[in-house]
């Protein structure tokens, strides 16, 4: 009984251990506590009651070349501060800008990436009490505040975003269900809005602003159930993708308003969301423990993943790990300096596609791309999760042969998976983004450099709102990329069928309650052996606290703790060149200069690396 009882002890301490490193097909991932942000204090947040801790990056391109900026909330504290990643240790007792809310706390917040300089970045924060501030942490300035009244919308507010190509529109969701969008450039208004209809459908309606001149919010969606908990834009900007507390995922055409597809959860609410690179597939995780991954073109559930063992908080792709598959496992043609980058990470979105470019040049045989996922949970524990091909065109035969290279931006897509499909509605649907953009996007220039994919959006309104467009138009969402019209449309311009009801009949969704038991077994809620169900490659618990941030960059993955813990996880060979390698000069000068002794013998793996890769590192012998 007391042997049982230790073994029992002993296999629990062993599960509860903190995780520091893993290792993955690509190499060893390391924990770097020199670079973990935290309030300057170091104390940790004691989190009940509090509202999810959450991390945004934004790069500033100052001359400096460290131009990375780090925003994180813990409670009613907000903090701004220079991210050094895995160059250099965290500062913490300088952060750029530091602000103590009372009364509220901020739940989220999203940088404009268009717009960042080294003097000035544009700042989005949203608040339990439902308020939305803009503000500029470099400046140390408060630019406005949406909402302050609380006229539009009392509860809190879940996820807001800038509107991808756009300087001035973000949106804005809220766990009363709705959203809103706004524009920085206009007022609120000192009454409670009022609205008429612009669209309906199936468990949502689209309302407009009815004012004398324009005001905020332009939109308002009402969509689902119970609070909606999370919402993502497609690479390109066209695709809305959001999560409620209804179980319920949909997909919208954002600019027509029109629904595209949705996916129901295994059971309970869905919390978040994300997009693959290419915009081809969506992975959601909620309350159901899982993560399911949809795919965009064919409107299905194509996978389920079950790792964790509480509720799944943040899923995201990973844009810089994924498997290139070739028909020779040994054939790898290329220099030191490519073999090095394949280990390395040195420029791997570089190097890679230049190699599947000229192999697709010159070869006709296939190169397939395999995803890279992760989520993170209230379990602690992070995931990593590989989409491969047999999941993804399960009725295409497999190439007996691989080899693994480490990068996203590949020139083809998969096999199979084309830009355009017959959806579920019976209408060609064009798969979202035909590049793969960075996932901590840079402000590489001022708005002239705004998603190429913006474009003019006029031809997407369809039929259905065709007659309205005029009024639509000075939302300015057919034409992001150029800064806001100065003029003002006039407010009486003819809306055709959109209907003028007052604000009290705004309760028009309709509220199709669904019944779990009918929809479990059919395309919108697969039963579990009717999908496959995913592994994951690695399960590691790397926190005391629930896990609420998962952020892939280039050289290494970010995590976050609800303990206000906010952890870099060095990519292989991020670090090794600066670490690793003082590490194993250090017994060397330890030794004791009045014995005649020699260095220990260096293992073969470090010698050869030397030759290899001609790191010049001097072994120092002591006599």
């Amino acid at each position: 009984m007391l042997l049982s009882k230790m073994a029992a002890e002993g296999g629990g301490k062993e599960m509860n251990e903190i995780k520091t490193q893993f290792t993955t097909r690509e190499g060893l991932y390391k924990l770097l506590s020199h670079s973990e942000y935290s309030r300057p204090n170091r104390v940790p947040f004691n989190s009940q009651g509090s509202n999810p801790v959450r991390v945004s990056f934004v790069n500033v391109n100052d001359q400096s070349g460290n131009g990375d900026r780090l925003c994180f909330n813990v409670g009613r504290e907000l903090y701004f501060y220079i991210y050094k990643g895995v160059r250099k240790a965290a500062d913490l007792s300088k952060p750029i800008d530091k602000r103590i809310y009372k009364g509220t706390q901020p739940t989220c917040h999203d940088f404009n990436h268009l717009t960042a300089t080294a003097e000035s970045v544009s700042l989005l924060v949203g608040f339990s009490a439902g308020q939305v501030q803009l503000i500029d942490p470099i400046k140390k300035e408060t630019s406005k505040l949406f909402n302050e009244e609380r006229l539009i919308d009392k509860s809190r507010v879940t996820c807001v975003k800038w509107v991808p190509g756009s300087e001035s529109l973000f949106l804005v969701a809220h766990s009363s269900g709705n959203m809103y969008l706004y524009n920085v450039e206009h007022t609120c208004g000192t009454t409670a809005p009022h609205y008429q209809l612009l669209k309906q459908g199936e468990s949502f309606a689209v309302h407009t602003c009815k004012s004398k001149s324009t005001r905020n919010p332009l939109l308002k969606w009402t969509v689902g159930e119970g609070a909606l908990n999370e919402f993502a834009f497609s690479p390109d900007g066209k695709f809305l993708a959001c999560v409620s507390q209804d179980g319920f995922l949909r997909v919208f055409n954002f600019d027509s308003v029109e629904l595209h597809g949705t996916m129901k959860s295994y059971f309970g609410g869905l919390l978040c969301v994300c997009w693959s690179p290419d915009g081809k597939y969506i992975v959601t995780g909620g309350e159901d423990d899982l993560v399911t991954v949809w795919s965009f073109v064919d409107c299905r559930v194509i996978a389920r993943g079950h790792g964790h063992k509480s509720w799944v908080s943040v899923v995201a792709f990973d844009p810089y790990t994924t498997s290139v598959e070739e028909s020779d496992p040994m054939e790898f043609s290329g220099s030191d300096e490519d073999f090095q980058d394949l280990h390395f990470g040195r420029d791997r979105a570089n190097s890679t596609q230049s190699r599947l470019s000229k192999r697709n040049s010159t070869d006709s045989r296939p190169v397939s791309v395999t995803y890279r996922f992760g989520s993170v949970g209230q379990d602690t524990q992070l995931c990593l999760w590989d989409l491969t091909e047999d999941i993804l065109f399960p009725h295409q035969p497999l190439s007996r042969a691989r080899t693994h290279t480490n990068v996203m931006n590949a020139t083809s897509p998969p096999a199979g998976s084309g830009g355009t499909n017959p959806g579920s509605n019976g209408n060609s649907i064009t798969t979202p983004g035909n590049s793969v953009p960075p996932p901590l996007p840079r402000s590489n220039s001022l708005p002239h450099s705004a998603v190429s994919n913006a474009g003019s959006k006029s031809s997407v309104m369809d039929g259905a709102i065709a007659s309205g467009v005029s009024k639509f138009a000075t939302l300015s969402l057919h034409d992001r990329k150029e800064r806001h019209h100065e003029k003002d449309h006039k407010r009486n311009h003819s809306m055709g069928h959109i209907s003028s009801k007052s604000s009290d009949k705004l309760n028009l969704v309709t509220k199709t309650k669904t019944d779990p038991a009918k929809t479990l077994g059919t395309p919108l809620c697969p039963r579990m052996e009717d999908v496959p169900l995913l592994e994951p490659l690695i399960c590691k618990k790397i926190a005391h606290e629930r896990l609420t941030v998962l952020i892939f960059l280039e050289d290494c993955i970010v995590t976050a703790c609800q303990e206000g813990f906010i952890c870099t996880w060095a990519r292989p060979g991020k670090v090794l060149l600066q670490t690793e390698l003082q590490d194993l000069q250090k017994p060397l000068k330890n030794q004791h200069t009045h014995h005649t002794t020699r260095a220990p013998p260096q293992p073969k793996w470090f010698l050869d690396m030397q030759n290899k890769f001609s790191l010049n590192l001097v072994v120092r012998e002591t006599i």
